[in-house]
């Protein structure tokens, strides 16, 4: 679908927090820039788009998504170039997967010229909260919730669309420690783990609290009938180079179609590299970290970019896998992601959307 220019009303903060920041301290997801960009869905249509300064909103305590779930989100990257230009990287396929969590979620769909158009404005009044070092970014979450003030499992027919930004450093400092969740599960087949749907994330934080009190980083999660299958890491997606393939859980309605896991898949292909997107089971990951065939492991996402695996548990075995410093595969995957983002490299894919 295609619409004309948003016309986004901009009330700019008085007193900017960006003088009081300190770039070299930055907790991922705890620093806001000065603005927020908000929107309405009412009455069959999206309005009331606005830039105002970053703070509370008021809301009725009866608003259907804290009773009954209606939230999902998005997470995308704007980065500085070396000649001072800003851009986002690949928000049209943020813009899809938004829309697919809208449709399981019985929401109205974004059209995506407007989520691009929305993220575009307050990036280009936020540009100077964009750091600059390698390895910094601009972290954007686009997020939708259900607003009627009653209480009713129905649909909602209003909803709330905001967009918070944040100067942010590295999620992962160091390579992860994992383990196989056998007893937990994530998400089952004909459910929404497809979705960034919040109620997704709630459920993982029992198990993710346990696995972090056993000395665990992350989990590799499982298939929820027999727990024999990987699927995904808690903040990304999991890729293992196998006896020299890129092999990779397919997406499917318990998995995340991750935007990085898809631009991994993309780079891998154009320097000749097999990808396989399929069921990937336990016992082959096991057998081929025992084997030395496992010669690189690693998430996939937004926030944690390509985050090496150090170990892998599985039922008590310990799997130590090699020194991430010498992995030749993710660390290309790395260092030619870094330099297409922030415009070092040519973008042959036009991924960088330029604000």
């Amino acid at each position: 679908m295609t619409t004309e220019t948003l016309d986004i009303k901009i009330t700019k903060n008085t007193q900017s927090r960006l003088a009081q920041t300190d770039f070299s301290q930055l907790t991922f997801g705890h620093t806001f820039t000065d603005h927020m960009l908000v929107a309405d869905y009412a009455d069959g249509e999206w309005k009331n788009f606005e830039i105002l300064p970053y703070g509370p909103i008021a809301l009725s305590p009866a608003i259907s998504s804290l009773h009954y779930g209606q939230a999902f989100f998005e997470g995308l990257k704007a980065y500085r170039h070396a000649d001072g230009n800003v851009s986002v990287f690949r928000p049209d396929k943020n813009a899809a997967r938004f829309n697919k969590s809208a449709e399981r979620l019985c929401a109205p769909e974004l059209p995506v010229d407007m989520f691009i158009q929305s993220i575009a404005a307050l990036v280009d009044v936020e540009r100077d909260w964009v750091p600059a070092a390698d390895g910094y970014s601009l972290y954007i979450r686009p997020f939708m919730f259900a607003t009627d003030p009653y209480l009713g499992v129905v649909p909602s027919n209003t909803y709330k669309f905001i967009v918070l930004t944040c100067p942010v450093g590295p999620y992962f400092t160091k390579p992860l420690r994992v383990k196989f969740e056998t007893k937990y599960t994530r998400a089952a087949e004909g459910g929404f783990g497809f979705a960034k749907a919040a109620g997704n994330y709630a459920g993982s934080m029992l198990p993710s609290r346990k696995a972090v009190e056993e000395g665990f980083d992350q989990m590799i999660w499982t298939d929820s009938k027999e727990h024999q299958y990987a699927e995904e890491l808690g903040a990304a997606n999991v890729m293992f180079l196998i006896d020299g393939k890129l092999v990779t859980p397919s997406t499917r309605d318990t998995i995340l179609d991750g935007v990085t896991r898809d631009t991994v898949i993309a780079l891998a292909k154009d320097w000749g590299i097999t990808v396989e997107e399929r069921r990937v089971p336990i016992t082959e990951i096991v057998e081929a970290a025992r084997s030395g065939k496992l010669t690189d492991a690693f998430g996939a996402g937004t926030a944690a970019t390509i985050a090496p695996i150090g170990a892998i548990n599985y039922e008590g075995e310990e799997l130590t896998l090699s020194d991430p410093a010498s992995r030749e595969f993710s660390n290309r995957l790395l260092n030619s992601l870094n330099d297409i983002r922030y415009g070092r490299a040519a973008d042959t894919h036009s991924w960088n959307y330029m604000i």
